[in-house]
C-alpha cells in the first residue's frame, strides 16, 4: 500500500505546486511523472534494503536466480524513476516501466496464491493486488499517452504553420 500512498501524495503535492504557479507542474501528466518517479524510487530501493528477502521469496520457483532477478528489477525501477524526471526520456521510461509492471505481476500472483508473508504480514489478496497493479499501469500509460498526444498535436500545428494542409484519412 505504501507505493500507492507515495504515488497519490507526491502527485497531489506536485499538482498543488503547479496550481500555485510552478509552470512545469501545471499539467496533471507532469505531476504524475513526479509521483511515479517517487513511487518507483521507493519500490526500487526496497529491492535492496528492507524487503529484499521477501521480494526474493515472491519470485516463482520456475524462474532462475531469484536474487539476481530482484536486483535487475530494482535497478530497472530506479532507472525508470530517473527517466521519468527528464521530459525527453519520460515516454521511454513510462513505456519501459509499463512492461516491467506486467512482467513482474506473476510474482504478485505467486505471493497471493501461496500465502506468502511480506514484512511480517500476509501478502495482499489477488484481487486487490491486481487492482493496485492496474492503477500503477494506468499511471505509466497515462504519461506515455500524454507524450504521444503532445507530439501528434505539435506535428499537426507544425504542418499548419508550414502552410501544409493536413487531411485525415
Amino acid at each position: 500500500m505504501t507505493p500507492l500512498i507515495v504515488l497519490v501524495v507526491v502527485t497531489g503535492a506536485l499538482r498543488a505546486a503547479g496550481a500555485a504557479g510552478v509552470r512545469r507542474l501545471q499539467s496533471w501528466p507532469s505531476a504524475l511523472r513526479g509521483g511515479l518517479a517517487a513511487m518507483f524510487v521507493v519500490t526500487g530501493v526496497s529491492h535492496f534494503v528492507g524487503m529484499r528477502e521477501d521480494l526474493i521469496s515472491m519470485v516463482p520457483p520456475a524462474l532462475p536466480k531469484p536474487g539476481l532477478l530482484v536486483s535487475i528489477t530494482g535497478v530497472l525501477e530506479l532507472a525508470g524513476a530517473a527517466g521519468l524526471l527528464w521530459r525527453r526520456t519520460a515516454p521511454w521510461a513510462a513505456g519501459g516501466l509499463s512492461v516491467l509492471l506486467v512482467a513482474m505481476f506473476p510474482a504478485n500472483v505467486y505471493a497471493a496464491l501461496e500465502g506468502l508473508t511480506l514484512s511480517g504480514a500476509p501478502a495482499m489478496a489477488l484481487l486487490p493486488r491486481t487492482l493496485l497493479q492496474v492503477v500503477f499501469l494506468a499511471a505509466t500509460l497515462t504519461v506515455l499517452a500524454s507524450h504521444l498526444r503532445e507530439r501528434r498535436t505539435a506535428r499537426f500545428a507544425g504542418a499548419l504553420a508550414g502552410g501544409c494542409t493536413v487531411t485525415r484519412t
